[in-house]
């Protein structure tokens, strides 16, 4: 079977996307086409292996905006945009913000097909780097999203593995910054709903009027300004999964309706009273304790327990400082690809000031402190003086005992002399944190 190239098509006009399907599927090409931008960057990942072509102008989304939106999920996907006369300098802008090229209506089917085709190369090329990179690391599959060697992340892998290949409802917890989406993604992804859409709500976003309408539709007129009927988030996630973060922030009331529709798995449209089957996987998130938000009287104990049929703890970075260095390499490696330029290295001063951080913002403030080294603004990573200076010693201190390890290939008497250290002293270290030479040998 010939490997799949997907293409996403989207442009109001119904001619143009009947043309373009028919000129793409006789090239051999996999066509989905849209009327509008609603929902397509559902329907991309990080691993989506096609080129999206989208229409300038359309009403609601317009192609830039989805443009913008499909580079947060990943901006390699190659965007190419379709222009109308006049419309060149509007086009030269987009490219660079990041579109792959753009065509002028109206454009010969040939033109077409050979814009589809080498945009189609540069993505196959991209990922095909990804996987080497990640091959050369030694990180697949999960590993290569979920990065750390703390046991507490090891655990968390293992239990996302495991609860990913049920449709049980999973309760996400973990402070801002941990990578919550992150996890629910990963789940999504390794599950047998991989394939059809992940649809995130951010409820602490949704303002209280319209929440009830983006999350499960309404009918045409069912509220003033209802000029036609719309499909909520639930309804469109039909067959995939649904991320609801932040859910402690879900107004009390709605909490009521979503109650409902979780044991009911239908939805009844605002203003409609037609019961729609769902078939729907729930992933919600929160940085509050829902149990404690409970017995205060904050948030319904009955969609708590609703909710909380598995759920996954993300540790905050503080808990598992091993994992920094690595992290920050990993984050400065890949800002690097992004940036085209090579990141500094990361020296013992460097990992000094990144293991005495109390990292209040967890993997995001990390993230971002990576990427600011990879492109030479590195700043100062200090801390919080207040924090447990034992706690950050012990924590550098096994960083470099890690690190001379790495460099060496597991080879104690290697390690031990390029740290100048006396082969009894680096023992007793390595057995006071726990390290065994065989976790650094390479393959």
């Amino acid at each position: 079977m010939s490997e799949a190239r997907p293409v996403i098509f989207v442009d109001d006009e119904e001619h143009v996307r009947m043309a373009a399907r028919q000129t793409l599927e006789l090239e051999g090409f996999q066509v989905t086409c849209r009327d509008g931008a609603q929902g397509v960057p559902d329907l991309v990942s990080p691993h989506w292996p096609g080129v999206l072509i989208t229409d300038v102008r359309m009403p609601g989304i317009d192609g830039m905006t989805l443009l913008r939106q499909v580079a947060r999920v990943d901006a390699d996907i190659p965007v190419v945009l379709i222009t109308g006369h006049g419309e060149i300098a509007m086009a030269v802008e987009a490219m660079r913000e990041g579109a792959y090229d753009f065509i002028e209506k109206p454009f010969p089917s040939q033109l077409l097909v050979d814009v589809v085709r080498r945009a189609m190369e540069k993505r196959s090329l991209v990922l095909e780097n990804r996987d080497l990179r990640a091959t050369i690391s030694g990180h697949r599959g999960l590993e290569a999203a979920i990065v750390g060697r703390a046991p507490c992340m090891v655990h968390l892998r293992q239990s996302i593995e495991a609860v990913a290949g049920t449709d049980a409802d999973v309760l996400i917890e973990g402070e801002t910054g941990t990578g919550k989406e992150l996890v629910a993604r990963c789940v999504h992804e390794h599950s047998a709903r991989r394939a059809a859409p992940f649809v995130a709500v951010n409820c602490g976003a949704l303002p209280e009027s319209i929440i009830e309408s983006e999350l499960f539709g309404h009918e045409l007129g069912a509220f003033t300004g209802a000029v036609k009927k719309r499909i909520g988030k639930f309804e469109h996630a039909d067959g995939g999964t649904v991320f609801l973060d932040e859910i402690e922030s879900m107004p009390y009331a709605m909490q009521v309706r979503l109650l409902r529709v979780l044991q009911e798995r239908s939805v009844e449209r605002l203003g409609g009273n037609e019961s729609i089957a769902l078939d729907v996987r729930v992933l919600a998130a929160s940085k509050r304790d829902l149990r404690a938000a409970s017995d205060a009287g904050e948030f319904r104990e009955d969609l708590y327990y609703r909710i909380n049929v598995v759920s996954l703890e993300i540790p905050p970075l503080r808990e598992r400082r091993e994992d920094i260095p690595l992290l920050f390499q990993h984050f400065a490696t890949r800002a690097g690809i992004r940036y085209r330029r090579e990141p500094p290295p990361v020296d013992t001063a460097v990992l000094h000031r990144l293991m005495s951080s109390d990292w209040r913002g967890n993997v995001r403030e990390l993230q971002n402190a990576a990427e600011r080294h990879a492109i030479g603004l590195d700043g100062d990573h200090s801390g919080d003086p207040q924090s447990n200076f034992s706690q950050r010693v012990d924590a550098f201190e096994r960083s470099v005992l890690e690190q001379a390890l790495r460099d060496a290939s597991g080879s104690v008497k290697a390690a031990y002399e390029s740290l100048g250290m006396a082969r009894k002293t680096f023992y007793e270290k390595m057995k006071k944190h726990q390290l065994s030479r065989t976790e650094f040998i390479d393959d």
